[in-house]
């Protein structure tokens, strides 16, 4: 038996882990624009809030993981879709309110510090902050031998954007026979994973790397298909006058997250004929003999992300969106 034991011998890792963070934070640097003060590496980060052209700023604020998506990420070996998934879901979630995202902080666990591995996570997270104008400024990485499994993690993320006072969208100003116009998903996004590998993996005994010939794809490409991000459609809908709402489809589907701005009174009526779900709802629907109506709970169901607006200016909004190479599609309406 050794006279002496190290940290390493626990199973953790000190030099690898500061290996690795130099790897981050070149990444994270990528991300930064001119109101990062500080590099990665202090015990805080530094944002300086730029207010010059709010009157009075709120900052707006959320957390959110990937859930279980993570499981097919293990099972394929890719690492570097999960972080952009997770950045994505949180840009989606507060810019709902009008909010523009500020920054961006990640919480990285793992059973042992793999370098490439962490390093794809954050390349993944760097991109997505990047492409939503928000800056990765700091994180926490915990090595956790015995408390995950060999090979796996977990991730979670802050986000923090801001938005003027005045112009916070919080569904109040929804009435009766405003339209649901629908923007579609490109896939589960990052919700109903568990239910997804129980009906392909557990129970009708798929592989990752099995091609679907009505995917076009294999079966793990078409799981890890990155959230999609709906940054530049809500940027062209936010200030318009006739937008009432926002509301970001994700666990609870169309119905369960849309009804959460909708002022006391009012309901859903939703076209589920208005358009063509994906097909992979089909499959799962298919193959787990899944009910219809769990479907529509679970999963976003093709659809990623609503605006509510005043029915007498649909034509507007479908023409901006469809400007922007978006596919507006009016889903139902608010009764």
């Amino acid at each position: 038996m050794k006279s002496e034991l190290t940290y390493k011998d626990a199973g953790v890792d000190i030099d690898a882990g500061e290996q690795g963070v130099k790897a981050i934070a070149r990444l994270a640097k990528s991300t930064f624009n001119e109101n990062v003060l500080k590099d990665i590496g202090l015990f805080g980060s530094f944002y300086r809030l730029n207010c010059s052209k709010i009157n009075e700023p709120v900052i707006v604020s959320s957390v959110d993981g990937v859930g279980t998506k993570l499981k097919i990420a293990f099972m394929a070996a890719i690492h570097n879709t999960v972080g952009e998934d997770l950045v994505n879901h949180c840009v989606n979630d507060i810019m709902t309110s009008g909010a523009e995202p500020l920054f961006f902080l990640d919480y990285l666990a793992l059973s042992k510090f793999a370098p490439e591995v962490v390093e794809q996570i954050v390349a993944g997270m760097a991109r997505g902050c990047k492409n939503a104008n928000c800056a990765l400024i700091g994180g926490e990485t915990a090595e956790m031998p015995d408390f995950y499994q060999p090979g796996e993690y977990d991730i979670s993320g802050t986000i923090v954007g801001i938005v003027d006072a005045a112009k916070i969208i919080d569904g109040s100003k929804i009435k009766r026979g405003d339209a649901l116009i629908g923007l579609p998903s490109n896939g589960l996004h990052t919700n109903g994973y568990s239910l997804v590998r129980k009906i392909f993996f557990d129970l009708n005994h798929f592989k990752v790397d099995d091609y679907i010939e009505e995917l076009g794809c294999t079966l793990g490409e078409e799981l890890l298909r990155v959230h999609r991000s709906y940054r530049d459609a809500i940027l062209a809908l936010k200030d318009q006058h006739f937008l009432h709402g926002m509301s970001h489809i994700t666990g609870g589907g169309i119905e369960g997250n849309t009804r959460r701005i909708l002022p006391k009174g009012l309901g859903l009526k939703v076209d589920w004929n208005s358009w063509e779900p994906l097909e992979i709802f089909r499959l799962i629907q298919q193959i787990g003999r899944v009910p219809k109506e769990e479907m529509r709970r679970v999963f976003n169901f093709g659809i990623g992300y609503i605006f509510v607006v005043d029915r007498n200016f649909v034509t507007e909004a479908k023409e901006i969106l469809n400007s922007i190479q978006h596919e507006p599609i009016i889903i139902g309406e608010v009764i």
